[in-house]
């Protein structure tokens, strides 16, 4: 008898969904029910901070100039009235718009992040429903920032969909996100949480255009030799503007090789991420 064959039937669906996820054909756990939500939630609220970002002495943030080249500089002039972070941690990403967000409020699952000011902008903290809900009225934000964060969620779809509902018509949303695999998530992976995985990109393209976003742009980046390359040079490369640039250009010139689960050497040689600058249609 084959192992599949002496498998229970849970385990061989599970076994089938896991293959066709990492061929990159469906998003694995984006059709769990609320029994596997909640286990999947249990496991992340605290993975990302447990690693060493709870820690508000040590923590760093090390994509300033990635933030600003793919998705600041595409944002209209003015003031934001009411931004969202939606798993922004301390909220650094939004050390840039200190002077131009009137109002933030930031959905964190982790206890360990609070407070009521980040970086002088008036800030209140909640924490997110298990099922994906956000505990937000309709149009209440003009701009929404989710920068790594969909990728530790199973049930991805239902949030986009929240954040076209909450988001402000003429509004913008910065959304990054990793479109490969990261690996096999199955098995334990260094410096990873155990539930996350990437976004295959025609999945994530769907998703954003059924959700009803329109796309001002989509750009690759996060070369993942680069980090590498900073971690020897003890800098944080995408806090720098010149290896930014080159990063883009890298990933511009290596996106013919977009592979979700790459199991060859060559097909490693590609970016990792996917930086969305949107806008709900007025």
């Amino acid at each position: 008898m084959s192992d599949e064959a002496a498998r229970p039937v849970g385990e061989m669906d599970d076994a089938r969904s896991v293959a066709a996820a990492l061929r990159g054909e469906c998003l694995y756990g984006d059709d769990f029910d609320l029994e596997g939500i909640r286990t999947w939630y249990a496991d992340e609220a605290e993975a990302y901070a447990a690693m060493g970002a709870g820690n508000r002495d040590r923590y760093t943030y090390g994509y300033h100039a990635l933030n600003f080249y793919h998705g600041f500089r595409f944002l209209p002039p003015g003031i934001f009235a009411h931004a969202l972070g939606f798993g922004s941690a301390w909220g650094e990403e939004f050390k840039p718009l200190a002077g131009r967000v009137s109002r933030l409020t930031i959905v964190e699952s982790s206890a360990a992040y609070g407070g009521d000011r980040v970086h002088g902008i008036p800030t209140r903290y909640v924490k997110p429903e298990v099922e994906g809900t956000l505990p937000f009225a309709e149009a209440e934000f003009d701009l929404i920032s989710c920068l790594g964060v969909l990728h530790h969620l199973p049930n991805v779809s239902r949030v986009v969909g929240e954040f076209y509902r909450c988001l402000a018509p003429g509004g913008h949303a910065l959304i990054s996100e990793p479109c490969v695999s990261m690996g096999d998530w199955r098995r334990p992976r260094r410096g990873l949480t155990r539930r996350e995985r990437g976004i295959p990109l025609a999945i994530f393209r769907r998703m954003l255009g059924d959700a009803g976003f329109l796309v001002v742009s989509e750009r690759y980046c996060m070369i993942p030799w680069l980090p590498r390359l900073g971690d020897r040079l003890g800098i944080a490369i995408f806090n720098q503007p010149f290896f930014t640039r080159v990063d883009a250009v890298a990933s511009r010139l290596l996106q013919w090789n977009m592979h979700y689960h790459g199991t060859r050497l060559w097909q490693k040689f590609k970016p990792a991420n996917v930086f969305y600058v949107l806008r709900k249609p007025v």
